[in-house]
């Protein structure tokens, strides 16, 4: 019985890197073809360069898309950070009537398929007499990324010892010092966890980027998916690469300095 059970987590692990293999395979070969010296981009490689890169650094249309999307993502993640905050201090510090509604209701758009959220935003708002604009665009990202931010900073916040901030209410403090001195340090790497979710999703998102944006603004997806409308340039893959390498290593970054913070600040 012993060598069967080691057999099948054998034979387990040897599927999930099958799984995990055909899954990022696709993104490291564009990441191995941007580095292609050759205009076609299939194998074998002709030679190491930097050529797309550098292309892809004079694309003017491609910098705008770049800019918007880091616009976006930013004031994303300003929003959307700063209301989930406030929604979990509202829900976990304090008595709120039909707080679980009130959650459901705040984690409901990550539970409804974007395409459907999107469609369903922008039928209101053209029922309501407004346009598509600028403004509108983030309003749907602030909606998709508000959920995520809440689900992190509740989750640390919970974990906060309410006893603390009464020790700091006892000696003096008001709600607002304890808040700024005690309870916000305490929950800071899930307010950056959480900001950096909100700028990652917001920037990498092209469903609802497709419905909301008005014409003539590009960010970086919606630039890619209208590249290869018309054929598949290496500049693609090179900007597949930037947007890898954003929104992975990003994450990574946010979660080492977390951890970091973590650590410090204590339970």
């Amino acid at each position: 019985m012993e060598g069967t059970g080691k057999l099948g987590w054998s034979l387990i692990r040897l599927w999930a890197l099958l799984v995990y293999g055909f899954m990022f395979l696709p993104v490291a070969v564009v990441v191995l073809l941007s580095f292609n010296a050759s205009q076609f981009g299939s194998f074998p490689m002709t030679g190491f360069s930097f050529r797309w890169f550098v292309e892809l650094a004079n694309n003017d249309a491609i910098l705008r898309a770049f800019r918007t999307s880091v616009t976006l993502g930013l004031m994303t993640a300003v929003i959307s950070t700063t209301l989930g905050v406030l929604a979990s201090l509202a829900l976990v510090r304090y008595k709120v009537p039909g707080t679980n509604m009130i959650s459901t209701f705040l984690i409901a758009p990550i539970l409804v398929p974007e395409v459907v959220l999107a469609v369903a935003l922008l039928l209101f708002l053209n029922f309501l007499g407004i346009n598509k604009s600028f403004t509108l665009l983030l309003f749907g990202h602030v909606i998709f990324t508000l959920p995520f931010v809440i689900l992190v900073v509740q989750a640390r916040l919970v974990a906060i010892k309410r006893d603390v901030e009464e020790a700091a209410m006892s000696l003096g403090a008001s709600p607002v010092q304890t808040f700024f001195q005690i309870t916000l340090p305490l929950m800071l790497p899930a307010v950056l966890a959480g900001g950096l979710f909100a700028f990652t999703i917001s920037f990498d998102d092209i469903t609802g980027t497709l419905f909301w944006k008005p014409g003539g603004v590009e960010t970086v997806p919606t630039q890619i998916f209208a590249m290869l409308r018309n054929s598949i340039s290496p500049e693609i893959n090179a900007l597949g690469t930037v947007m890898i390498l954003l929104t992975v290593g990003l994450p990574l970054l946010g979660a080492a300095i977390a951890r970091q913070l973590a650590q410090k600040s204590g339970p």
